[in-house]
């Protein structure tokens, strides 16, 4: 009985096969076949393919893709996206059909990508089923919403003097090793429970550096929310030109959902540089500095991408930090005024102040937010402008007082307060504080509670007052992160948690006082 069911599934089978045999007609098509004329570090030049369109991908043997980026009458300038060396001259070329995409989707959450996204953390393979092009255009203007939330990076500088809103371009800009990548860094960690997903695109950074960001992110739990996407020195110039726009692509998919995304570009320079050498190497006319001449536009419509979309589209917004190196502090230079002018605003990091460990580095007096201010939130609108006045006194006073002219005691007093708010504006890395501490401790300065505590112990009576902080009613610290203005019985009642916690140094400082003022009489001439 089975025998005979075996056969007779056999048989349907095979007449299956029969018919599907018969009805299968065979089709030609037409397939352009080129083949590679030279090679050069990171790029070919291929010949044979008269219907390749710009931007397309091409497949090269051992699976390595290219770009065309050169679309000329007798060859195709390409830029390649794998090791030139597995290539040699006269190896054929074929077209795709399509241009360079990258997966999206919310399986990329935790990963560490390339710009291909192809993982890099072992993990296995993606589970998505939409990819996007890496070059997209910008939203329509009419398709924009303005500027109204804040981003919180969890820096009391930033927050209070250089506010940064949820759909900004904000630079950071400085000399190397002046701290721009912790900025950034601080800003992922702040985001944690607040809904908004990150993406962190390291373009030709060392290993070694890029695994130090990976490890802070895994160590405080961000990269559970967070994308990073990775080019490192050693990969191809194509790689490092396309990683951008790819990490941009991935931030564009959360915020067609209506998700607030925050994303990273670390650093620009290097893609200026890459596409420099790209440039070069595909004899397109050298300029300024030897960058192409549409370097401005390069950086242009990747950072128009980012926006808070109308709501409805969304209302989703993607907020960009995009990252400059500066050589010898030169603002000028040719990439730091294209991106100055292309961002809505930059944090200059000061080598000078990163010496005298005032961390974080942000010189104030050459940074600004053109739109955060306006998303701010009222709590530090009511503190920040009196804060960054005094603080720009004292720098002009600091300076004048180098002189060794004398000065009357109303200049002294400013001076002092001057020294307490750079004190307070100091903050260790990896550290981003909550909203209700941030306020607390710059009423607490505004008010001038710091200036009778000594400079030495004043990180352990910022920390008092954080820990005060804390003991705030709920009410209240509601509304220290709500749209409301501060009443006045709010600002009594925070600048008084801060004076009790400010009490026993005030005590040290008086008594150090007297201790001195006993010391002079006793040595004084009688």
């Amino acid at each position: 009985m089975a025998a005979d069911s075996l056969k007779a599934t056999l048989a349907q089978t095979f007449a299956g096969l029969a018919a599907g045999c018969a009805a299968f007609r065979p089709r030609l098509q037409a397939r352009e076949c080129g083949h590679i004329l030279s090679l050069a570090p990171g790029i070919a030049k291929v010949a044979g393919l008269p219907g390749v369109g710009f931007e397309e991908v091409l497949q090269f043997p051992g699976g390595i893709e290219g770009i065309a980026f050169n679309v000329d009458e007798e060859e195709i300038g390409v830029v390649l996206l794998g090791n030139y060396w597995e290539l040699q001259a006269g190896d054929p070329v074929a077209r795709t059909g399509h241009v360079v995409d990258v997966p999206v989707g919310a399986a990329l959450l935790g990963r560490i990508l390339d710009p291909r996204g192809r993982p890099l953390d072992g993990q296995g393979p993606l589970a998505v089923d939409e990819r996007l092009p890496v070059e997209r255009p910008a939203a329509h203007i009419m398709d924009r919403a303005p500027v109204t939330e804040p981003l919180q990076t969890g820096l009391k500088v930033i927050d209070a003097l250089i506010p940064v809103g949820r759909g900004q371009r904000e630079l950071i800009l400085g000399d190397r090793q002046t701290g721009k990548t912790a900025i950034a860094l601080d800003s992922i960690l702040n985001q944690r429970g607040t809904g908004v997903l990150c993406v962190y695109c390291a373009i030709g950074q060392r290993a070694a550096g890029v695994a130090k960001v990976i490890a802070t992110l895994r160590e405080a739990g961000a990269l559970a929310y967070t994308v990073v996407v990775v080019t490192e020195g050693n990969d191809p110039p194509g790689l490092a030109y396309i990683a951008p726009y790819a990490a941009t692509s991935i931030a564009e998919h959360f915020m067609a959902q209506g998700r607030d995304v925050l994303v990273v570009y670390d650093d620009l320079t290097h893609h200026a540089r890459a596409y420099r050498e790209l440039s070069l190497l595909l004899r397109r006319p050298p300029g300024r500095e030897a960058f192409p001449g549409d370097i401005f536009y390069l950086h242009a419509r990747l950072l128009e991408r980012a926006t808070h979309l109308a709501p409805e589209l969304g209302g989703g917004s993607l907020t960009a930090l995009p990252i400059i190196e500066t050589e010898a502090q030169d603002m000028s230079a040719y990439i730091p005024t294209n991106l100055i002018s292309i961002t809505d605003g930059q944090i200059y990091l000061s080598p000078e102040l990163f010496e005298l460990g005032v961390l974080p580095a942000v010189e104030v007096g050459r940074s600004v937010s053109r739109v955060g201010g306006k998303a701010q939130r009222a709590a530090y609108r009511a503190v920040a402008g009196a804060l960054k006045l005094a603080y720009a006194q004292f720098e002009e006073l600091e300076a004048f007082s180098r002189f060794g002219a004398r000065l009357d005691e109303h200049s002294r007093r400013q001076l002092e307060h001057g020294r307490r708010i750079r004190a307070c504006l100091k903050q260790p890395a990896s550290a981003p504080m909550a909203v209700p501490v941030q306020i607390t401790v710059l009423l607490a300065l505004t008010a001038g509670l710091f200036d009778q505590v000594p400079l030495a112990p004043m990180a352990a009576a910022e920390r008092a007052v954080w820990a005060a902080a804390a003991t705030l009613p709920d009410e209240l610290a509601a509304r220290l992160t709500g749209t409301e203005r501060l009443s006045e019985a709010d600002k009594r009642q925070i600048t008084q948690v801060a004076a009790r916690a400010l009490a026993p140094f005030l005590f040290n400082a008086a008594s150090e006082g007297l201790e001195g003022a006993a010391g002079g009489a006793a040595g004084g001439t009688p």
